[in-house]
């Protein structure tokens, strides 16, 4: 894939299933977590980084070194990341029409440059590129970072008749799904799709539950 890079970066959510705060505050090798995937999306070759902000946006923006990344708060972030997803894509092409876009969570400590390049590397015109990971038995599943040709980045925010029911009536919501961001539209284009084996170099999990906190360590 030609062109440059923009990284969205999903950092709104509350963390209320975890019960710690903002994720992105989370404590990450001496630092908070946004700080680190931040570096680790600009390291791994993406241009510019765009930080969709939601809970704790005052304090991560007081406290936080983003580098370079572009802060984008989502008034609503409450609603579902399906919001953030749509908030950064627009914010991400309206800085620059032509880039493609890697979308990636704040909650994947595990995340490294190498996944980013392999991922960016593995990108093609018309395509979308995710980095895939192995369950324990062998089947490779889709996660994130996931990486966007900018005109799909554009067509995943086109509106979808699952999410135009009664409670979006009259207001022009997206057609991504208010929950998951482009999970409906990758599953509704699978033939578009090219899953990346990146199992090699990290395992892809997030920190939802007590039980990952080890991933911080």
């Amino acid at each position: 894939m030609t062109g440059t890079t923009t990284a969205v970066l999903l950092a709104a959510g509350a963390g209320r299933r975890l019960g710690r705060g903002p994720k992105a505050l989370l404590p990450f090798r001496g630092r908070p977590l946004i700080e680190h995937q931040v570096e680790v999306l600009l390291a791994g070759g993406c241009a510019q980084v765009v930080a969709v902000l939601g809970a704790g946006s005052t304090e991560i923006l007081a406290s936080v070194r983003l580098q370079d990344a572009v802060p984008v708060v989502n008034p609503q972030w409450e609603l579902g990341m399906g919001t953030s997803y749509r908030c950064g894509i627009l914010a991400a092409l309206a800085r620059e029409p032509e880039t493609s876009v890697l979308v990636a969570l704040v909650d994947q400590p595990g995340l490294t440059p190498a996944v980013v390049s392999r991922v960016l590397a593995s990108g093609r015109p018309g395509r979308i590129a995710a980095a895939g990971y192995r369950r324990p038995d062998g089947e490779l599943r889709r996660g994130h970072p996931v990486l966007f040709d900018a005109s799909l980045a554009a067509r995943s925010l086109e509106p979808d008749t699952r999410y135009s029911g009664a409670e979006h009536a009259g207001e022009g919501k997206p057609g991504v799904d208010p929950d998951s961001g482009a999970r409906a539209f990758l599953a509704a284009h699978p033939e578009l799709l090219d899953i990346v084996d990146c199992s090699d170099l990290a395992d892809g999990r997030d920190v939802d539950c007590d039980a990952d906190l080890a991933l911080l360590d």
